[in-house]
């Protein structure tokens, strides 16, 4: 029996899933927006593949220096006034990428964005857990997961295919505006903050948390996936650019269509989980994601957008696997629980992106996988130590 109230409710959890969507999607969109563009920013500024990719480990380690940080605001202040801050910042520092003639700046410009990303992603997060009943946050939960799948790849389309690639520029004024008018209209019309329910008991600190090992392997799981993902999309462009694929960027960028398998596999991953066990589950993600690392290597596009279905779909799997099992052993604190695992998986893609880029001065795409293939044994490892352990 669905209690008193339930059916007047409904529209207004439709329209707060439809605004928590648009400011996550519109927040996502801008980090990787640089990404099918890097060897254009490489030719224009004078600058290698490694110092290019800067414009996306800048990002990503401006968000995971702050996440933290917005993670305890958003649970002691109003999301408007937050998101409102951290809207602007972000759409204020891309126009200053639009505009800026210095690579520096360039660079500066989307270090800022990262920073303040959290205020629209981790804050919102916060919002629901502190609004909605566990029932209704599981829903809203996976409607936030499928906007960071659908903005990743709107910023690549963006970047790279929907303006034309050598007018970078207007994807960044583009990106801005979306970002502000879904930020406008979630301040306008989300629901407020009311009696916060409880969905645990008890409080563990971060101390706590990192001290303990059945948590931290899991926090490894997603430094190590997202390591090897990111930095493989990052420098993907830079290969298949050069001969033998040679291929545009037009091209380059349409097979980032791939990204989309994520709004699938994270569903299907929980479910695998459930009758398989998530140890099971986070190595079947890793072996697929090993195996399509080697089609890569291949100098055939038809191989390349198999192992990039692949790559996504091994990537959102151990991802997802991992993610679930955090949340399934967590009894308290999942707020500043998932806040850490969030901020190993940023720092994973930061470290990858730089180091794969020191792979990539000395060897190339080889030296690339081969980088990436080392790291990929973390979440593989984990996966099979959850198996012996009797939890997959």
């Amino acid at each position: 029996m669905e209690p008193p109230g339930m059916p007047a409710q409904a529209p207004e959890l439709s329209i707060t899933r439809l605004l928590v969507f648009g400011v996550v999607a519109a927040a996502f969109t801008n980090i990787y927006l640089t990404q099918p563009v890097l060897p254009i920013l490489s030719t224009e500024f004078g600058v290698d593949a490694a110092a290019a990719s800067l414009t996306v480990s800048a990002t990503i380690l401006g968000i995971a220096l702050s996440n933290l940080p917005f993670g305890r605001l958003g649970d002691r202040y109003p999301l408007r006034p937050l998101m409102l801050v951290g809207g602007s910042m972000v759409a204020l520092a891309g126009l200053m990428c639009a505009l800026t003639p210095s690579f520096s700046l360039l660079v500066l410009g989307r270090f800022i964005q990262g920073l303040f990303i959290p205020a629209l992603t981790t804050c919102v997060a916060a919002h629901l857990a502190n609004s909605l009943p566990l029932e209704r946050l599981n829903v809203a939960m996976g409607v936030f997961v499928s906007a960071t799948v659908v903005g990743g790849l709107g910023g690549r389309l963006l970047g790279g295919y929907l303006h034309p690639p050598l007018h970078w520029r207007y994807a960044f004024v583009s990106a801005a505006l979306l970002l502000l008018l879904t930020v406008w209209a979630a301040a306008r019309w989300l629901p407020k903050v009311g009696m916060r329910p409880h969905h645990a008991q008890g409080e563990v600190g971060f101390r706590a948390l990192l001290s303990s090992w059945p948590v931290l392997r899991l926090y490894a799981v997603g430094f190590g996936a997202f390591w090897v993902f990111s930095a493989t999309f990052n420098y993907l462009p830079f290969h298949l650019s050069e001969p033998p694929v040679s291929a545009s960027t037009s091209l380059i960028t349409s097979l980032y269509v791939a990204y989309l398998i994520g709004a699938v596999m994270g569903p299907l991953s929980g479910r695998l989980a459930n009758r398989f066990g998530a140890g099971r589950t986070m190595v079947l993600g890793a072996v697929l994601l090993g195996v399509s690392l080697l089609g890569l290597l291949l100098p055939s596009l038809t191989m390349v957008v198999l192992a990039l279905l692949g790559s996504c779909a091994g990537f959102f799997t151990t991802h997802a696997a991992a993610s679930g099992a955090l949340n399934g052993r967590l009894t308290a604190s999942r707020g500043r629980g998932n806040a850490l695992y969030v901020l190993f998986y940023y720092v994973g893609g930061a470290i990858g992106i730089t180091a794969s880029g020191y792979a990539w001065r000395h060897g190339g795409w080889p030296a690339v996988l081969a980088l990436n293939g080392l790291v990929l044994v973390i979440p593989l490892g984990v996966g099979v130590l959850e198996m012996r352990l009797g939890r997959g």
